[in-house]
């Protein structure tokens, strides 16, 4: 093999029941340089990215590291060969130091049994400082901020030697100005002659940091392109096989009346802990209100609050007029309230279910679904083939059980069933989590659609470009609080980063 190439995967073939993963896939990955790999939601490009660390076995194919082909049984060989993996979803022990995560499960020995701490402080120390992970090795996971976890989840990959590294939608809970310290590590990785495969579905995000691009398509590469050479429409165009609108535009559009509102909001967290402090604000119909902030800020809390999923302690809640204050959610749906939860498995889906009865739950009740108490089958597939088609879910058999589709397509299925419940008010949280360019320009056109039609739409997401393109207001969320309400026409991405980081709106502009 030529050895200017990392990795090299030819003819790769992955099958499932029903699905070609994988349709004889080849992968070029330079020494040294950031490739990255796009794609629309089941592509394939995940499955090669587990072939690659050993999750998973080709059916068909063969990998190279560094010109020597290589059969990996599991994720330990991969390690072996150099190639770590920092997963979307940290990997992390919460209650253990940062130097106890990093070591944990390749223990330094002293005297052959005794594990030795001290040293392998010291070896973390010496590559945090060597790339610009700056951490603090004594401070606990549950201490340090979600951008200072992923350095630890870097710093894991290189304390065993990784030479590969593969980032899985790397930026996709961290502030703008996290992203841009993580793009800095990932340069200085790069001059340190590591090789970087880079999984994301911000096309700018990859035009910033990547040397080549490979876009997948229906299991297939369609694309091999040099960034310096491309723009986001040539690559979005060969990820969909269709010009794509990248930025939807906001017609101007007239608020009417106050559709829902919350005041002197308080709500605990799992723990009893104040999650949401006492915070006001209304949504009025044909209004998008954006709430930016960081995961994990209140955010959750106050979503399920809204949606009769947790308790409120105190303050109030109404929608169209009414006191709906810790209401349940079935009389919440009735009064046509809609919910696109951040977690899709834990509360948008029951992925032992068929799809087609996943595009009714919550609505299992109403007409057409329902008649005197019994299901009526033939409108509940008819409702499933529509939404199906309108909504591109894949593959097109709405029987297949909801745990077998791609998190994309999950995701899909969930956002099919809200938007087709014809919502007065809808709760969006991170509505695009996981999807293509295709789905997320047909997303967003829906909901510019309903704010035509005088829905009034709460949007709760932590990609802020999402929530400069679709909001009225933008609402910031930092450890329970609003730091303050902007315009997107009125702020910049740095100010709305800052709030994000816990400065007030008056600070910022001071």
């Amino acid at each position: 093999m030529e050895k200017e190439y990392a990795v090299v995967m030819k003819g790769i073939v992955k099958r499932f029941p029903g699905v070609l993963a994988n349709d004889h896939v080849d992968l070029h990955v330079k020494k040294g340089e950031i490739h990255a790999v796009v794609g629309e939601n089941g592509a394939g490009k995940t499955t090669l990215m587990n072939q690659l660390y050993g999750l998973l076995h080709p059916d068909e194919g063969e990998i190279y590291i560094f010109g020597k082909k290589v059969n990996f049984r599991g994720p330990r060989d991969a390690i072996e060969n150099g190639i770590g993996m920092v997963h979307q979803h940290f990997m992390l022990v919460d209650n253990l130091t940062v130097a106890e995560n990093v070591v944990l499960g390749s223990e330094s020995k002293k005297w052959g049994f005794m594990f030795d701490l001290s040293s392998a402080k010291k070896v973390v120390k010496e590559l945090s400082e060597k790339y610009g992970l700056y951490v603090d090795v004594d401070a606990k996971i549950e201490d340090i901020p979600v951008g200072m976890q992923q350095r630890v989840e870097i710093l894991k990959t290189l304390y065993r030697g990784a030479e590969i590294l593969i980032f899985d939608e790397p930026t996709a809970v961290l502030t703008p100005q996290e992203t841009e310290e993580l793009f800095e590590v990932m340069r200085r990785l790069k001059e340190a002659g590591k090789t970087m495969i880079f999984i994301s579905h911000k096309l700018n995000e990859v035009m910033e940091i990547s040397d080549n691009i490979t876009v997948m398509r229906l299991g297939k590469v369609t694309a091999n392109l040099v960034t310096s050479e491309t723009n986001p429409r040539e690559i979005a165009r060969a990820m969909v096989g269709r010009d794509v609108v990248l930025r939807v535009e906001k017609s101007a559009h007239k608020p009417k009346e106050v559709v829902f509102e919350v005041e002197n909001l308080w709500v605990k967290d799992n723990r009893g802990l104040d999650a949401v402090k006492g915070i006001s604000f209304n949504v009025r119909a044909g209004e998008i209100v954006g709430i930016a902030g960081v995961a994990g800020n209140g955010q959750t809390e106050l979503v399920e609050a809204i949606s009769g999923l947790r308790k409120v302690e105190k303050g109030s809640i109404r929608l169209l007029g009414n006191d709906v204050t810790n209401l349940d959610p079935r009389k919440l749906r009735d009064m046509r309230l809609s919910h696109i939860p951040e977690d899709r498995l834990k509360h948008g889906l029951i992925v032992q279910y068929p799809a087609y009865y996943n595009l009714i739950l919550g609505q299992h009740w109403w007409r057409p679904f329902s008649n005197n108490g019994f299901l009526d089958h033939n409108a509940i597939y008819e409702n499933a083939k529509d939404l199906f088609e309108k909504f591109d879910i894949r593959p097109r058999n709405w029987r297949m059980l909801g745990g077998n589709f791609s998190g994309g397509n999950q995701q899909k299925i969930v956002v099919a069933r809200e938007l087709n419940a014809k919502p007065k008010f809808i709760v969006v949280a991170q509505p695009t989590r996981g999807l293509d360019v295709g789905a997320i320009e047909f997303i967003h056109k829906t909901l510019l659609k309903l704010r035509k039609e005088d829905v009034a739409i709460l949007l709760i997401s932590m990609e802020l470009e999402e929530i400069f393109s679709l909001s009225d207001r933008i609402l910031v969320m930092y450890e329970g609080e609003i730091m303050g309400q902007v315009r997107p026409e009125e702020t910049t991405v740095e100010e709305v980063g800052l709030m994000m980081a816990g400065k007030k709106l008056e600070e910022v502009r001071a």
